[in-house]
């Protein structure tokens, strides 16, 4: 049996990882929250407002509102000040709060899931919270069988020329986790560029998540792309067929001294170590995600 944690700075593409885990039958134990895409307290607002909009019944805690260095970098200058565009409809906005302590919660989770279950988490932002956990409860972090990580880039960056966004965050985390020795599998950005949807490839959904996607889309489109890459969906597929990504060993390091190569990390061929990369996408992938995002998906708000 496979118990699943969710780490996550919740934008469009989390939610939507969400979905497909829902569309895998894959449980979620627990979501823990931390700044990325948006300050926390967006995140957090984005967090409830999926609840109520989509039905999630997964406990919640908030996290890290920063990275390790102190710093406090966000992506709203291209997700918008919600960390999620759209064409029209957006989450409720609900007056609410989660609790606090999310290492905490995770620690607690890893410390008392039965020894017989698979201890697995899917992080889709920056990777604050699991390098808290390491640094505070390693005994607990140690319990983590898998830890499946959307980030990084064997090639070109987003944010930077160099570095993808959720590395370029908080490189200092990555570096951390890399070299924790637990079971590391990374989705990254290259991996990611090779999962496309387009305008022509829309499902049929409900009019909130359509907006939703279709200012995902927008992204791509308002720069002149044809198509956009799918990326914390992708490595929610993960957890589902085995035969959707295929994985090497490789070895990790990421720069973390300021400069140009801030963030950007280093995905080097190795077969020594416990840390993975994805290298190869079913054809079908982009078409598995999207079919997530068909029928009833929300909670009549």
């Amino acid at each position: 049996m496979t118990a699943l944690w969710v780490d996550t700075d919740f934008g469009f593409d989390d939610l939507w990882a969400l979905l497909v885990l829902r569309r895998l039958n894959v449980s979620v134990a627990g979501l823990s929250l931390v700044a990325g895409n948006t300050p926390l307290a967006q995140v957090v607002r984005n967090a409830l407002g999926a609840v109520r909009a989509y039905g999630f019944d997964m406990p919640i805690w908030s996290g890290a509102d920063r990275a390790l260095n102190g710093s406090n970098e966000t992506a709203e200058n291209i997700l918008g000040p919600k960390g999620m565009r759209s064409r029209g409809s957006h989450l409720p906005e609900i007056n609410g709060q989660v609790p606090s302590g999310g290492v905490e919660a995770l620690k607690d989770w890893l410390l008392n899931t039965g020894v017989t279950s698979d201890r697995s988490v899917l992080a889709l932002g920056p990777l604050t919270n699991i390098a808290q956990l390491i640094l505070r409860a390693p005994d607990a972090a140690r319990r983590i069988t898998r830890l499946v990580w959307m980030g990084g880039s064997s090639g070109r960056g987003n944010h930077t020329p160099e570095a993808e966004f959720n590395a370029w965050a908080d490189p200092e985390a990555v570096r951390i986790v890399a070299r924790a020795g637990m079971p590391f599998d990374i989705v990254d950005l290259e991996l990611c560029r090779s999962v496309l949807f387009g305008p022509d490839d829309m499902p049929a959904t409900d009019p909130l998540t359509a907006d939703l996607l279709g200012g995902y889309l927008d992204i791509a489109l308002s720069r002149g792309r044809p198509s956009m890459a799918i990326y914390d969906p992708t490595a929610a597929v993960a957890f589902g067929d085995p035969h959707l990504l295929c994985f090497t060993p490789c070895e990790v390091d990421v720069i973390t001294t300021r400069g140009s190569s801030y963030g950007a990390t280093r995905l080097s061929a190795d077969g020594s170590g416990k840390c993975r990369v994805a290298i190869k996408a079913n054809p079908d992938l982009a078409r598995f995600c999207l079919d997530a995002l068909t029928g009833e998906l929300r909670n009549g708000a």
